[in-house]
């Protein structure tokens, strides 16, 4: 995450996508959590152009977990 996510801002993810890394607007996809910059994140939702929904990654796709 390059950009923090919290309710009321406008965050900042950056997902590898067609073999390179694209940034996209990101919102708490509960519309409560706040997830600081650099934290690791899962795209829930994707609404075009350039928004994502993000939410905790999940224990299970962490690599140090």
């Amino acid at each position: 995450m390059s950009g923090a996510v919290g309710p009321g801002t406008v965050g900042e993810v950056m997902v590898p996508f067609l073999g390179g890394t694209t940034a996209f607007h990101a919102h708490p996809y509960d519309e409560t959590s706040v997830y600081p910059v650099g934290e690791r994140v899962l795209v829930m939702y994707f609404e075009p152009p350039q928004t994502v929904y993000v939410e905790q990654l999940p224990d299970f796709l962490r690599e140090d977990g």
